[in-house]
């Protein structure tokens, strides 16, 4: 018997050059039909995005870890809403017509996203805000300049007092065009642009583009890339799970853990510094493989650092472990239910924290993580605490990983050159950033130059599960609730 996603993907035309997973071209019936499959829980939504007068819409079937696109064209402007019977495509198709000027018929919310009134060049339209109702209620309005150097949002509560009854976000501040800009560039150039669609994730988000542009040419990249590869990922998911432990525990007025991890942060970026040449790894990874190879006594940087960790991580783990006024702020606070992150498809840290133990390295097991061993962290309660477990439990997986990786670095090349002639293929790939799962997709046209790309950060589908983790805490809250999910503004604002 077919799987429903096998059925609807029956039910298309397919493309002829589009790797590894297919895309086809479907009708308006056959695209409800998906939504409605999505609005039943029969399939995760993994991506919706533009393309000239198309659209198009990436699936998961999570039992069978398959993979369809399905593509509508619409030549009247306009397309069914998937938000209409799926919550979480409500952003995605607002987005669609801030950037393509495609309709979402029958949508929802049918209120601008990106765009914050500025782009005809006229006057700035005012925000349509939920409308506060009812007796005692008031706003309280945050950002989108925060304390602090961090990245603009801006958080409108209604409250009750000091209880939070709803959150509203207003997003979109750091948009930069990157779809725009990726058009017309060289693989190595565009590449470049997806390391910096979130500076946090530079390593996992060029692992992606990379992955996307070898799919669509049929390029298998060496062994000693792959290896490098997954290094650097997880280096980058060391550095980033350090700081966010340190910054949630600070944000609940303990200090001393944010200092502790923030030299376990300092200590891993100097190893990748002498491993790699950079900090943050970033334009290391390319089409092909990597950029260089790891420095001469870069292995033992990186196994001096796994040392010094090994050594320093337990402590800080049991000072927050056993410690009552930590665990007073975050256990029970900013609960996410496990049917929301389920219906949202949300991954990383917000995911397993809610029972959701999806991962794109085992899921798709993209080399070398289908010869490492490694465990996903997984937990119920969908609190603060819960996504703080889910990081530390990372970190020690992480370290095996990395330990592993170096044991079995296979020697040779660590670049192959691409074919450059090929046009009118299409190429798509998850990879598993610190965060969540990274969707790249893009479309290679005349003289090997990019005619489309689009890259789906894994806070699109975490930041309206915020909205709900706050509800019912007291304002006070939200700084930590915020920090625990530590959602990307850049890498969602595109």
């Amino acid at each position: 018997m077919m799987s429903p996603l096998a059925t609807l993907l029956a039910r298309g035309k397919k493309a002829a050059r589009h790797a590894p997973w297919p895309r086809v071209a479907v009708d308006a019936d056959a695209w409800t039909d998906a939504a409605g499959l999505l609005g039943r829980g029969e399939c995760a939504l993994l991506g919706l995005w533009g393309d000239g007068a198309s659209v198009h819409m990436a699936l998961l079937d999570e039992a069978a870890n398959a993979v369809g696109v399905l593509t509508l064209a619409c030549p009247d402007g306009g397309f069914p809403s998937v938000g209409a019977q799926h919550a979480p495509a409500i952003r995605l198709e607002r987005t669609i017509r801030d950037l393509w000027g495609l309709t979402p018929r029958g949508a929802p919310d049918d209120r601008p996203w990106l765009d914050h009134g500025k782009w005809d060049g006229g006057a700035v339209i005012p925000y349509a805000f939920l409308p506060v109702e009812g007796e005692g209620l008031h706003e309280i309005a945050v950002g989108p300049v925060h304390a602090g150097i961090i990245e603009p949002g801006h958080f409108r509560f209604t409250v009750n007092g000091e209880t939070v009854v709803r959150l509203e976000q207003r997003l979109g501040y750091v948009h930069k065009g990157v779809e725009r800009l990726m058009v017309g560039k060289t693989l190595d150039e565009a590449a470049i642009v997806a390391g910096r669609l979130s500076g946090d994730s530079t390593v996992a988000w060029q692992i992606a583009f990379a992955r996307s542009a070898e799919a669509a040419l049929g390029v298998e990249v060496p062994g000693r890339a792959h290896f490098l590869r997954a290094l650097m990922a997880e280096i980058e998911r060391l550095a980033n799970h350090f700081g966010d432990i340190g910054a949630v525990c600070n944000d609940a007025t303990y200090p001393l853990l944010l200092a502790e991890c923030g030299m376990l942060r300092e200590r891993t970026l100097r190893a990748a510094d002498a491993a790699f040449g950079h900090r943050l790894m970033r334009d290391r990874v390319i089409p092909g493989g990597v950029a260089g190879d790891l420095a001469p006594d870069g292995g033992d940087a990186i196994r001096s650092l796994v040392t010094f960790v090994r050594e320093r991580f337990p402590r800080i783990v049991e000072i927050y472990d056993g410690a009552a006024s930590l665990q007073d702020r975050t256990v029970t606070t900013g609960i996410v239910r496990p049917d929301l992150v389920r219906r949202f498809a949300a991954g990383g840290h917000v995911g397993r924290a809610s029972g959701r133990a999806f991962d794109a390295r085992k899921a798709f097991a993209f080399p070398p993580y289908d010869i490492v061993d490694f465990d996903t962290p997984l937990f119920g309660e969908g609190d603060v605490n819960a996504r703080l477990w889910v990081r530390i439990r990372e970190v020690e997986q992480s370290l095996a990983l990395v330990s592993q990786i170096l044991g079995r670095l296979p020697g040779g090349p660590f670049f192959v050159d691409l074919p450059r002639k090929r046009s009118g293929v299409e190429g798509m790939a998850l990879v598993e950033s610190f965060r969540g799962d990274c969707l790249a997709w893009l479309r290679i046209g005349a003289d090997g130059r990019i005619e489309r790309c689009h890259l789906r950060d894994p806070s699109w589908f975490q930041w309206p599960l915020l909205e709900a983790a706050i509800e019912g805490d007291i304002v006070a809250d939200f700084p930590l609730c915020n920090k625990s999910f530590n959602c990307s503004y850049s890498g969602h604002d595109l």
